[in-house]
């Protein structure tokens, strides 16, 4: 089953809150140090390896007393600014027991958004890996908002996984892995040993929310490895405390539920377009624009916008969505929404007059558009 994982030179693993804190009673050392121990043994492989950690609220809240976790924003970033002091100092010492360095990275999806910090933090985690250190990652929970939140470590560890064209994403859960349905509600559930990522069946098996300590659930890990699947990273889903996981699905065992990414790896800036998890604006085109960019490979031109939504400016990340209000593809805006809205159903011969003056004669051009 795991020859992506056997096969894997970068791979990045992530581990959920109740495992990292044995169900919000706190880090768990001997568990971070089995996944430490792990880690250290496959980069003795010659292997590149990052941890994504939850567990910072979860710690937090044990540290402060607080027996549930709270609903104020500003009480979730004190959790979190307390508990990240815990988390780091179970790994650097964990990892240092193992012979490995360990660094801290906190990133939220402003980071991820804006192109030059996406640069800025693919260099870091690419520098840390080229001198042989394990980032350490979770969501900047102290200072983020719905603004610039990611929202979940399934989707953060996918993010990352992209953000530095891993080869295989881990993530290690306290479920065994995908099922048909509940296993716990329906008798004749049947275990996923293997599917293709980002299969539609997949996000339907999946369900709901998970346990009360985390935040995400089966339904969040399917859309993860759907996401790491555009960079051309295949996923695995598997139980944490599954004795030496990582180490046995790096000689190919079959362990948990393997999703297989099938689609070519997408270029270095689409990947950056793709991952943003919040546009500022979207544009609705008409059936025929639909057809040439799902169709022709052609660039978006305004003459097909039926309708522009949102406060966006030129460069900013947009969607382009069906007339049925999917999403098809999302771009680099070469007008701003309020130029948008003026040409709009126009040819490019009336640009200079409305806007007074004339520019690219497409709304997105196709070299930097990708289809979703």
């Amino acid at each position: 089953m795991s020859d992506a994982l056997k096969n894997a030179r970068r791979v990045v693993v992530k581990v959920g809150s109740s495992l990292v804190t044995n169900e919000g009673r706190g880090v768990d050392a001997e568990a971070v140090g089995n996944w430490c121990r792990q880690l250290a043994a496959l980069a003795a492989q010659g292997r590149e390896v990052v941890m994504v950690s939850s567990g910072a609220i979860a710690e937090g809240m044990k540290r402060l007393g607080w027996p549930t976790r709270p609903k104020e924003v500003h009480e979730l970033q004190a959790a979190a600014a307390v508990g990240q002091m815990g988390l780091a100092q179970i790994y650097e010492s964990k990892l240092r027991e193992n012979g490995m360095e360990s660094a801290q990275v906190l990133l939220t999806h402003a980071d991820l958004a804006d192109r030059e910090r996406y640069l800025n933090a693919r260099s870091t985690l690419l520098t840390l890996l080229r001198l042989k250190v394990v980032p350490v990652i979770n969501e900047n929970d102290t200072v983020v908002n719905d603004e610039i939140k990611v929202g979940d470590n399934d989707t953060l560890g996918a993010l990352v996984a992209n953000l530095i064209e891993a080869d295989a994403l881990v993530i290690l859960t306290d479920q065994k892995g995908l099922y048909t349905a509940d296993p716990r509600k329906d008798a004749n559930a049947r275990f996923v040993h293997e599917a293709q990522a980002g299969a539609p069946e997949l996000e339907h098996m999946a369900g709901g929310a998970g346990s009360s300590i985390g935040k995400g659930g089966m339904i969040t890990k399917v859309l993860a490895a759907k996401r790491a699947a555009r960079s051309g990273a295949s996923t695995v889903i598997a139980w944490g405390r599954e004795p030496d996981v990582l180490l046995r699905l790096a000689t190919g065992e079959a362990i948990g539920t393997a999703l297989i990414a099938a689609t070519p790896k997408l270029a270095a800036r689409k990947q950056w377009m793709a991952d943003h998890l919040q546009l500022r604006g979207a544009v609705t085109v008409d059936d025929g624009a639909v057809a040439k960019l799902r169709d022709g490979g052609k660039s978006l031109l305004p003459v097909g916008m039926v309708e522009v939504q949102g406060d966006f400016h030129r460069g900013d990340v947009i969607a382009v969505r069906s007339m049925a209000g999917d999403e098809i593809a999302r771009g680099l805006a070469n007008y701003s929404s309020s130029e948008a809205r003026l040409i709009a159903r126009r040819p490019s011969s009336e640009f200079e007059r409305l806007l007074g003056y004339s520019a690219e004669p497409e709304m997105i051009h196709r070299d930097n558009l990708v289809l979703t």
